[in-house]
């Protein structure tokens, strides 16, 4: 929202009062309280009929620093009045208060407030300013109207970008931007979002936690341009500044603080495919697919059914069609028979012709209006009432239609709407309609996925979900919502993904080959190598289907290739799918996440690293032309052995059964036996590929097995002409390949074998350490 009218006024009907001097300040043991004046008091007559703003500094947690800033301090609205946050009991702070200027650090985080006019609040990581606010910037708005605001303009330095903001599909880098964080069910063609998280980060390493869940509007170099700024109605305001040594660090401490992403299991990484949306399909055409896909070798791991499982203008009503499903409990045994895990689709209304409505209504489980009705619209389905998730014996009753569902066989939800939430209502808790609107998807979700975790076990729980606030991520996994079937909408899928990434999310898919209408055969399968690339993949339409055969034969043959490398390559992608879950570091990684110090990194946004160590460039064009740039350093690309030198831009043009995917030097790969399934034991035959490890230099890699624990380590040095290899765990059976290398000199522990890719070795029995002389 913006408040000035260019740089010197401020928007008619608006009164912005800033800090212009401090008054007083209060030190306290875990944090400092700083009264400032929106004027110089010249007398004491100036105390008089004006006011003060109060800002409070503490820290939440080591390397974070909590501002919190208001006018009347009693006027905040009910619950949820900020996000849940998982803080210790005390953080040990460090303060100073001198003559000129009060300094709180906690670890290497600081925030310096100078005391004399103008007033700097100025935030530092190990001495580094990272931004600043203070007068002119800080300020609460006081409307003609009656309204209130509060905002805060965060310093940009020259050549600053900034990312995050939750799932977006507008321009990756942020600046220039207006921004509401308030969820929407846009598609991903506009700057509504599904999924809006109050969080940003930069370019300068650092992030920016805005803990709201109401609307927070953002200006970001785009109402003063140097500025990053945000506001809330109201009359307070509290964020949070994040430090680190690198944007890694950075994420790892926000979601220190907000909740790491949960492990999904290792099966929900494999192929999904579902019925699409308003297709006609029984158990005859379920079959026909899973069989058809067994038939042409295509390893299939989730079968997903979508709205019309249930009966239309019942949605829902957790009851199977029985004019199109008379056996379900059968139908699932025998899917799951054939090695299959399922998905249902649910959402969180109930329709009023649902046997479900009238028991919800009576029990008092949907959200209401201010008179005591039941709230209401024709919207998606005729008559809908919203599940209120404030509620807890709400909670208990929509567990309850679940888990029987759970008990027929289905094992994963696809939790589909949670942003079209009404504000003219009352929730069972008294929480502010407002503030609920983005916080609803996180009941909703979090009451879906604690019910699997019960019912299968932690480590079992998936969800697919659509909607998303701070937070969210806990419960993965999250897809991108209504593409479209052309390039373009691929193109903004991918950015919403690493933008939703660099807002704390671990895990992120999308609809491979578009949901609204049908891919064209070429773009399906440029679709295919991009979504087996990523951390989840879903065949998902509108109005088609999407078996591959539908396309052409070609297309069958290149979703077998991507979908038997994506699980070859398993031991990899779950290994960095257990750091997500411990560091909060997305599996889909932005180029400047993982080369922070390259400036040409700061906008790439049609290319992406898979994990810490494969670069991937999706195909936008019908040409199959890429222009991609790769960072310095020697790269390989994994289906055929090239190696480049990087620091530059390439442009080259791909058959449908490869694309850009290359291995940064120094990586060593786990690389899976099996093709066939996503969950199976990864140590067990592993072949751990090492690609041009440099002298001097080390490379290491963990292989989980499917519950997350550490299965086998292997740790490879270089020293000259001699690479030693020292594995720890695992069974026999492992091996080393030297990917690119033709011939070595000699192996101590082991025999080599040359190959096309590179020289094989393979260990004695009983041996965990290997050196090779090249």
């Amino acid at each position: 929202m913006k408040f000035s009218d260019g740089y010197w006024m401020t928007r008619e009907g608006y009164e912005v009062i800033s800090p212009y001097e401090v008054h007083d300040v209060v030190v306290g043991t875990d944090g400092i309280t700083v009264y400032a004046t929106h004027r110089h008091l010249e007398t004491r007559g100036h105390t008089l009929n004006a006011p003060l703003i109060t800002m409070e500094f503490s820290s939440p947690m080591k390397d974070i620093i909590r501002a919190k800033f208001y006018h009347h301090k009693g006027t905040r609205r009910q619950g949820p009045a900020s996000f849940p946050l998982l803080t210790p009991d005390r953080v040990p702070v460090e303060i100073e208060n001198a003559a000129d200027a009060v300094t709180l650090k906690s670890g290497d985080a600081a925030v310096t407030i100078t005391k004399a006019h103008p007033i700097n609040i100025v935030y530092t990581y190990k001495g580094r300013k990272l931004t600043r606010g203070g007068s002119r910037a800080t300020g609460f708005v006081q409307a003609a109207d009656g309204r209130h605001h509060f905002r805060e303009q965060l310093d940009l330095a020259i050549g600053e970008t900034v990312y995050g903001l939750g799932e977006r599909f507008t321009p990756f880098v942020k600046n220039g931007q207006t921004v509401d964080v308030w969820n929407q069910d846009g598609g991903t063609a506009s700057e509504q979002a599904y999924k809006n998280v109050p969080f940003y980060v930069t370019n300068r390493g650092y992030g920016v936690f805005v803990n709201h869940p109401e609307l927070v509007s953002y200006e970001i170099a785009s109402e003063k341009v140097s500025k990053a700024q945000f506001s809330v109605a109201g009359e307070s305001l509290e964020y949070f500044v994040i430090g680190g040594d690198t944007l890694k660090d950075v994420l790892a401490n926000y979601t220190a603080l907000t909740g790491k992403p949960a492990l999904p299991p290792a099966w929900s990484f494999g192929l999904w495919l579902t019925t699409s949306f308003t297709t006609n399909y029984d158990e005859a055409t379920v079959t026909s697919f899973v069989d058809g896909m067994a038939e042409r070798d295509i390893p299939l791991a989730v079968f997903h059914f979508d709205c019309f499982w249930m009966k239309e203008y019942e949605w829902c009503n957790f009851e199977w069609d029985e004019r199109v499903f008379p056996d379900p409990r059968g139908m699932l045994e025998r899917l799951k028979a054939k090695g299959l895990h399922i998905c249902v689709w649910i959402n969180s209304y109930i329709a009023q012709r649902s046997p479900l409505f009238d028991e919800a209504a009576a029990l008092g489980y949907l959200v209401k209006r201010a008179d005591g009705s039941v709230w209401q619209w024709d919207m998606w389905q005729y008559g809908m009432g919203l599940v209120d998730f404030t509620n807890p014996a709400a909670c208990d009753w929509y567990k309850s239609k679940l888990a029987a569902l759970m008990d027929m066989g289905v094992d994963s939800f696809k939790t589909d709407f949670g942003e079209r939430i009404p504000t003219d209502v009352v929730y069972h808790d008294g929480s502010d309609p407002h503030q609920m609107h983005n916080y609803y998807t996180h009941l909703y979700n979090k009451v879906v996925f604690e019910l699997l975790e019960e019912k299968r076990g932690k480590g079992e729980a998936a969800l697919f979900a659509r909607s998303a606030t701070a937070g969210g991520q806990q419960f993965p996994v999250h897809w991108g919502g209504d593409c479209e079937a052309t390039f373009d909408s691929m193109a903004e899928s991918l950015r919403g993904g690493l933008s939703l990434g660099l807002s704390g999310f671990g895990f992120w898919s999308h609809d491979i080959g578009g949901f609204e209408a049908s891919a064209t055969p070429d773009l399906y399968k440029r679709w295919v190598a991009f979504g087996l690339l990523s951390s989840h993949s879903r065949l998902h339409g509108s109005t088609s289907y999407r078996v591959p055969w539908l396309f052409d034969e070609e297309a069958v043959d290149v979703l077998r290739r991507f979908t038997k490398l994506k699980l070859r390559l398993m031991p990899y992608l779950f290994g960095q799918s257990v750091q997500a879950n411990k560091l909060g570091v997305p599996v889909m990684r932005a180029m400047v996440l993982e080369f922070g110090g390259d400036p040409a990194c700061d906008y790439l946004d049609r290319q992406y690293m898979l994990g810490d160590s494969f670069l991937v460039a999706p195909i936008f064009n019908p040409e199959g032309e890429a222009v991609y740039y790769v960072p310095a350093g020697t790269w390989t690309h994994y289906l055929t052995g090239e190696r480049i030198e990087g620091g530059a831009w390439r442009k080259e043009t791909f058959d449908y059964f490869n694309l850009p995917l290359y291995v940064r030097e120094n990586s060593l790969i786990p690389v899976g036996a099996e093709d066939g399934r996503p969950d199976y034991d990864y140590a067990s035959g592993v072949t751990l590929q090492l690609f041009a490890l440099q002298d001097g230099a080390s490379a290491s890699a963990v292989v989980p097995d499917v519950t997350g624990e550490t299965a086998l380590t292997a740790t490879a040095s270089r020293r000259g002409g001699a690479i030693a290899l020292d594995v720890d765990g695992g069974a026999e059976g492992w091996s080393l390949l030297l990917r690119g290398v033709e011939a070595v000199a000699s192996v101590e522990g082991g025999q080599a074998d040359a190959g096309a890719e590179g020289v094989r070795i393979l260990p004695a029995p009983g041996v965990k350490r290997l050196v090779v002389q090249l």
